[in-house]
């Protein structure tokens, strides 16, 4: 699929200078930027899952307990 983008003359050559010190075509740079913001959002909503439920229950197990855990789920 073919997307199309307009930027003015500061912008292209803000993009073209940034791929070209990276190695990369502009298109490789909007792409790869675009998946790392929704990777990040996505990151930051489940980050702020599991802080409500940490809140919920602020109970925290070290790593000894997970390993103990682990052991007796396996028996």
């Amino acid at each position: 699929m073919a997307i199309s983008l307009r930027l003015n003359d500061e912008d292209t050559t803000l993009f073209k200078k940034y791929a070209e010190i990276h190695g990369m075509s502009i298109s490789e740079l909007i792409r790869q930027s675009v998946l790392e913001r929704i990777e990040d959002e996505y990151d930051l909503k489940a980050y702020e899952k599991a802080m409500a439920e940490y809140r919920k229950n602020p109970e925290t197990y070290s790593h000894e307990d997970v390993a103990r855990m682990i052991a007796l789920n396996e028996i």
